[in-house]
């Protein structure tokens, strides 16, 4: 079992920038690649960012590119989500999600792929 634990939600004015974190434990002989999710009330999930385990190779959700960026510190374990130009329609739910990955650059943008997910971190982005 692996352990997701996301922090760094809040309450933003549109304009404005937050940062996620999402830190996996748990199955320390794995690397990890990882995502990013959000929902919003009454809507589906929506893909937002993913990873490969390395970090050599990243993917964006098409309202996000170009305002959101992903990195991750592999000695922690952890993953990053840069948001930058947050506008109220970001206003979401966000959900990591990580999948054991020992090689390759594959990252994944479909929520039934990854294996293990995170409680949930609430944004909300004023107008």
């Amino acid at each position: 079992q692996v352990r997701v634990v996301e922090s760094g939600g809040g309450l933003v004015q549109a304009g404005g920038s937050l940062r996620l974190a999402c830190a996996a434990s748990g199955r320390t002989s794995s690397g990890y690649a990882m995502g990013y999710f959000r929902q919003a009330p009454g809507k589906e999930r929506e893909f937002i960012a993913a990873i490969n385990w390395s970090g050599s190779n990243t993917d964006y959700g098409h309202s996000v590119k170009g305002r959101f960026t992903i990195s991750r510190d592999n000695a922690e374990n952890t993953v990053y989500l840069q948001m930058n130009s947050l506008k109220p329609e970001d206003t979401a739910v966000y959900y990591c999600a990580v999948k054991p990955q020992l090689w390759g650059t594959t990252v994944f943008t479909k929520g039934y792929e990854y294996d293990d997910w995170g409680q949930g971190t609430q944004v909300t982005v004023s107008s």
